[in-house]
């Protein structure tokens, strides 16, 4: 079992170069450090930092050791908070958390009777994987694969719209159906959110599918791209708020059956009885 105050010896001198600044950052002795480092690396049989004059530079192992390192502490540092109900710690996929959660979050650390709250803005993979990795203790997600040992129930049904710009051909229009979406090329946004199965149950399975001409990354990304005329996209209606209400941006609906996504609220199983836990859930879905 890798101790995990080595560990934390390590990543100090990875991130601080050498010896010296990491000892004076934890407020140990040097010498104490250095047999940190050289008792893991005995464990590890490898050499885990290269000892220079100005500063260490660290090996391939170390790299590769790194992410985990760092996981295993922040794992630890979760598990005395959650035992002490001390903090929430709140995942949050791009859009959720940018656009819709924050306000929740508000109202919800407004009440004065749970813990200390953070918020962990990510990429709908990333987000995942945290909560999977123990480092989170709830989030809200675009999309979720089913996993046992998580909780997953509905949030919010959030509407898909098309967004033009404002001197586009269809500002007029009062929505758009299927045969006019399936004909276009649409911008592409962050991936691993589900819009992709979405289109594909919208459409049958069988297609014809819009194509996708870019994959910008982000819905900031895809907005300003839109205002910039280089084409149109599919966003959560929340998304595009601001940008509807100042005239820069026009969101068409789709026609019925509508295009939606079923925002998700999962947390692990283990914690569907713990205080912090059930009182943000039960708050955020009442």
């Amino acid at each position: 079992m890798l101790n995990l105050v080595w560990l934390k010896s390590f990543v100090e001198v990875i991130d601080h170069q050498g010896f010296r600044p990491a000892a004076n950052h934890l407020g140990i002795a040097q010498p104490t450090l250095s047999q940190h480092i050289q008792k893991l690396e005995e464990q590890l049989g490898v050499l885990l930092v290269q000892r220079g004059r100005s500063r260490c530079e660290p090996t391939r192992a170390a790299l590769t050791l790194l992410p985990f390192a760092r996981s295993m502490l922040r794992l630890d540092e979760r598990a005395r908070e959650s035992v002490m109900n001390t903090r929430l710690r709140i995942g949050a996929s791009s859009n959720i958390g940018i656009y819709m959660l924050q306000p929740h979050v508000r109202a919800y650390k407004d009440l004065g009777t749970g813990p200390e709250v953070d918020l962990v803005i990510d990429s709908n993979p990333a987000i995942a994987q945290q909560l999977s990795n123990g480092e989170l203790d709830v989030a809200v997600m675009e999309w979720w694969n089913e996993t046992p040992g998580f909780h997953a129930q509905p949030w919010r049904n959030e509407p898909v719209v098309l967004i033009v710009p404002p001197d586009h051909p269809w500002v007029s229009r009062a929505d758009i159906d299927r045969d006019a979406l399936s004909g276009m090329s649409l911008i592409g946004g962050e991936p691993g959110t589900g819009t992709g199965r979405l289109l594909a149950t919208f459409f049958g399975g069988h297609g014809p599918f819009p194509s996708v001409s870019m994959q910008l990354g982000s819905t900031e990304a895809v907005k300003q791209a839109v205002k910039a005329g280089l084409g149109a996209s599919l966003v959560l209606e929340s998304c595009v708020k601001e940008e509807v209400r100042a005239g820069t941006l026009v969101a068409i609906p789709v026609r019925e059956p509508g295009l939606a996504k079923e925002l998700m609220v999962i947390y692990p199983g283990t914690l569907a009885r713990h205080p912090p836990v059930s009182s943000f859930v039960g708050h955020l879905c009442s």
